[in-house]
């Protein structure tokens, strides 16, 4: 169960990551922010559930499509959070498909670096509370 719970704040971090580093490179990208923190729950969730959705679309139909799955669940979860909420706000086809490249990039990125953060901290915790 805590691992569940980890592996989430994880993906949430990563995705609000991911939105604001793609929304301070992009002008017709913008996130509001008394919404923001519900748009990255609803963006967090989409990209979770289309994710094994899409692989499982390309594993049947094409699978040299599965590299990409994670890039166009990160667009259907932009294009749903953009629908579904007041926090996302994109215009434009090319900041569309520069937004899903910096967010998921960012968002990888993310997910890589914050255990590593949060370990070393762990590691630190640790060590005061033996002292």
């Amino acid at each position: 169960m805590v691992r569940f719970l980890v592996s989430t704040l994880i993906s949430i971090l990563a995705s609000a990551v991911g939105l604001i580093v793609a929304a301070a490179i992009l002008d017709d990208m913008s996130i509001n922010g008394s919404a923001f923190f519900v748009a990255v729950l609803i963006f967090t969730g989409v990209t979770a559930l289309a994710g094994p959705f899409i692989a499982k679309s390309a594993m049947k139909n094409d699978s040299a499509l599965l590299g990409a799955v994670a890039l166009v669940s990160t667009l259907v979860g932009l294009i749903v959070t953009h629908l579904v909420s007041d926090g996302l706000s994109i215009t434009g086809l090319t900041t569309w498909i520069l937004a899903a490249v910096i967010v998921w990039l960012a968002g990888l990125l993310a997910a890589l670096i914050i255990p590593v953060l949060l370990l070393k901290a762990g590691i630190k915790s640790a060590r005061d509370n033996r002292s």
